[in-house]
């Protein structure tokens, strides 16, 4: 049973250390606010993933694979969501920063929605559904145990990322260069958001 545990886990970190919108906020958060702030943003976003993995065990992923017009507008929605985010960070106007100044950070509901109307997030909870749970005979305890572990793992994922996003902060104390930084985090948000979209 160890074994199906440690391949939840690696399975999961596949997942969530990737690049992709919510570590993307998360390091714009760590670089702007600093760790400790960013911490909200990394719960939200890990609760969030835990709710997914929970709703697609439950069976909606059959709800979605019955109704695939459900699943598509979720996904562009999704897009659209994770797009106006890019063009936030894109627009953000550099914050007079002195030292010990923090600037305001992602907080515990964009972590939330930002996760759930992941494209990318779904997809791997439905995967990684597939692959463990319904295979499983005992069903639930071992969806409780694959929710546990996706919880875990998630969090530690988001959050090596905002600390990431902390370390690169120190170069963030101009103007010019917060805004090279902003703009270079809304570029990959957008080119992540097309890249899923490119495989619906």
């Amino acid at each position: 049973m160890l074994q199906v545990f440690v391949s939840m886990g690696l399975f999961t970190l596949l997942g969530s250390i990737s690049p992709g919108p919510v570590n993307l906020i998360a390091a714009s958060s760590g670089a702007s606010a600093g760790f400790v702030r960013a911490l909200p943003h990394v719960l939200g976003a890990s609760v969030s993933y835990v709710g997914i993995v929970w709703l697609v065990g439950s069976g909606l992923n059959l709800v979605l694979l019955a109704n695939p017009a459900i699943g598509q507008v979720m996904q562009y929605v999704g897009a659209a969501y994770l797009l106006y985010l890019a063009a936030k960070i894109a627009m953000a106007k550099p914050v007079a920063r002195q030292e010990g100044a923090q600037a305001p950070s992602a907080g515990l509901m964009l972590g939330v929605w930002t996760q759930s109307l992941n494209p990318k997030a779904w997809m791997f909870a439905s995967s990684g559904v597939s692959l463990f749970a319904t295979a499983d005979p005992q069903g639930l305890p071992v969806l409780l145990v694959f929710c546990g572990i996706s919880g875990v793992v998630c969090f530690l994922s988001v959050a090596t990322w905002a600390a990431l996003g902390t370390l690169i902060g120190q170069w963030l104390f101009t103007a010019r260069n917060q805004r090279v930084f902003n703009r270079t985090m809304a570029v990959l948000l957008t080119f992540t958001v097309f890249s899923m979209l490119a495989s619906l």
